[in-house]
């Protein structure tokens, strides 16, 4: 009889056992599955666009790459970062865009990185600069006109992305490794995933074209109104687009120290809500269109705080024939270019 019951014993144990382990490997297939969803559907956010294969070779020489050992990039590399002034779909059309007529480059930044990814420099480029516009490829096979003293802005409007990148490379001489572009509804949207961002403000900030309305002094911003602060111009001194770029390096910095300050990897929902509302908007050059390279990317910059990011604004000029428009001032403008390349 004790024979028996030590059997019965062991059998329920095995069973026991064997039910754990299918739990286990039923929630192991479960998470796996769901991973695979996630991945999936993150890089399928990604709208990409071919900017090499558009170009061709006419553009400026990459740098030497230097070899190193590291597990992840860490050679110098240019990005071009656009925030897009989008008019199209609803969400975009309530935070301002207008109307469904097109788009424009609201915001242009070149992000240099450094050698090493420990510094990095961000120079603005005023959209109301006067610049030559050379003539760019179209996807319907065609080609832009060029145009000399046209504003840097009609670039995108015209030719997209592809114009985009090609009237920078003209203008700075230094090859863009990458291209980022992010319209209004997902900057909102990715502000408020991070549980929205700190910043300070020295002037008071009354702008019903951006739906802000600040007093000077510092505040806690959700993601409407983070965007409306990258965008007021007209509730500033003067209506101007300097003053506005000062904002947005103060909005940059602000950004940065809240990513790291929120521990992402310790809330998984969190990490994801945030991976969402990042990819959600954004559109790249091929070389970044996937979550792995974003990724990747990411992890080369995890040694790089707040303070290690430079801001600058291109420097300018009034323009002679225009006032309300500028141009490059030189040399001190390519010198600066100089440096990144």
């Amino acid at each position: 009889m004790a024979a028996r019951d030590g059997r019965d014993e062991r059998s329920g144990r095995a069973r026991g056992l064997r039910a754990a382990g299918l739990a286990l490997a039923g929630a192991l297939l479960l998470g796996c599955a769901a991973a695979g969803w996630a991945y999936w559907h993150l890089s399928g956010n990604i709208t990409s666009v071919d900017i090499d294969g558009a170009l061709g070779d006419d553009r400026p020489a990459r740098p030497v790459a230097v070899p190193s050992a590291s597990p992840v990039p860490t050679g110098a590399l240019n990005l071009l970062v656009l925030g897009s002034d989008s008019r199209g779909g609803e969400e975009n059309q309530e935070l301002g865009g207008g109307d469904s007529g097109g788009a424009r480059s609201d915001t242009a930044m070149v992000v240099h990185l450094d050698a090493g990814r420990t510094a990095a420099t961000v120079v603005s480029i005023p959209r109301d600069t006067l610049v030559h516009r050379p003539s760019c490829p179209l996807p319907s096979g065609g080609t832009t006109r060029q145009a000399s003293g046209a504003m840097f802005n009609t670039a995108y409007e015209l030719g997209g992305p592809v114009c985009a990148v090609k009237t920078v490379e003209s203008l700075t001489g230094v090859r863009m490794d990458h291209y980022v572009e992010i319209d209004f509804s997902g900057f909102a949207k990715l502000v408020d995933a991070l549980g929205g961002v700190t910043v300070t403000t020295d002037v008071d900030i009354d702008d019903d074209r951006s739906h802000l309305h600040l007093d000077a002094g510092t505040h806690h911003l959700d993601g409407t109104e983070a965007l409306g602060l990258a965008r007021t111009r007209y509730g500033l001194q003067g209506g101007s687009d300097l003053a506005r770029i000062e904002l947005q390096h103060t909005l940059v910095k602000a950004l940065l120290e809240q990513v790291s300050t929120t521990d992402l990897l310790t809330d998984p929902a969190r990490l994801y809500q945030v991976a969402d509302a990042a990819t959600g908007s954004l559109t790249t050059d091929t070389g970044l269109d996937s979550l792995g390279e974003l990724t990747e990317l990411g992890r080369s910059l995890k040694g790089l705080a707040a303070d290690d990011v430079r801001t600058l604004t291109m420097p300018v000029l009034p323009a002679p024939a225009d006032p309300n428009r500028v141009v490059a001032d030189e040399p001190d403008a390519g010198d600066l270019w100089e440096s990144l390349r």
